[in-house]
């Protein structure tokens, strides 16, 4: 999965290297591209509490860009800062727990109960995802895998907008987050149990604006 991430992450970067530039040129900061992705999240979860599913679906697409932009403008202007790696990862947890939350309103008003509850332990899973991660590579450790990181789940959450099959991704997003969780702890185990590999906690670069989590 890391291998393919990575495949597509190239390309996409190169589609997206015209509009990158044309931001470096309107001075325009990686953190304020992060920002203006949440700030699309944000509209695109009010979309999707007053039910315009579709409309949402368009404007989330366009905050999942602002999430790879800021990074390759953060690489192409030379602003990668341990701040701005910072800010997107908090800027990143606060929106996807709005979304999360307009999906629990939305399944709420349609008297969806069970559903609701689900919603709520994708969210847990997603946030362990990223934790799971956090807390490996502040030990020296190297965790990428897993199924189910935040590319997967905006597509995912996209999908579920488009076609009004929310609940159905919620129920993916569930098992597939509590699978990658397992799978992280299992990876992070493994390479503790090999003391070549457990590198001791040092100063690290700063992971860059828009990375995968």
């Amino acid at each position: 999965m890391e291998n393919i991430r990575e495949f597509l992450g190239t390309q996409l970067r190169r589609v997206f290297k015209p509009m990158t530039r044309a931001l470096q040129r309107l001075k325009i900061t990686p953190n304020q591209v992060t920002v203006a992705g949440t700030v699309l999240t944000v509209a695109a979860a009010a979309l999707v509490a007053t039910d315009h599913l579709i409309i949402s679906g368009i404007v989330f697409l366009a905050a999942g860009s602002c999430d790879m932009l800021d990074g390759a403008l953060a690489r192409l202007s030379k602003q990668v800062t341990p701040f701005g790696a910072f800010l997107d990862s908090t800027l990143d947890r606060f929106s996807e727990g709005v979304m999360f939350a307009a999906i629990a309103y939305l399944l709420a008003t349609q008297a969806r109960t069970l559903d609701v509850a689900l919603v709520a332990l994708a969210l847990v899973g997603s946030v362990m995802v990223s934790y799971t991660r956090a807390r490996a590579e502040s030990l020296g450790l190297e965790c990428k895998v897993g199924l189910m990181s935040r590319p997967e789940r905006v597509i995912l959450i996209a999908i579920g907008l488009f076609f009004n099959v929310l609940p159905y991704v919620v129920y993916i997003m569930l098992a597939l987050t509590a699978f990658t969780v397992v799978q992280r702890v299992v990876h992070t185990y493994g390479q503790l149990r090999e003391p070549r590999k457990h590198v001791a906690a040092t100063r690290r670069e700063p992971r860059e604006q828009g990375g995968i989590r």
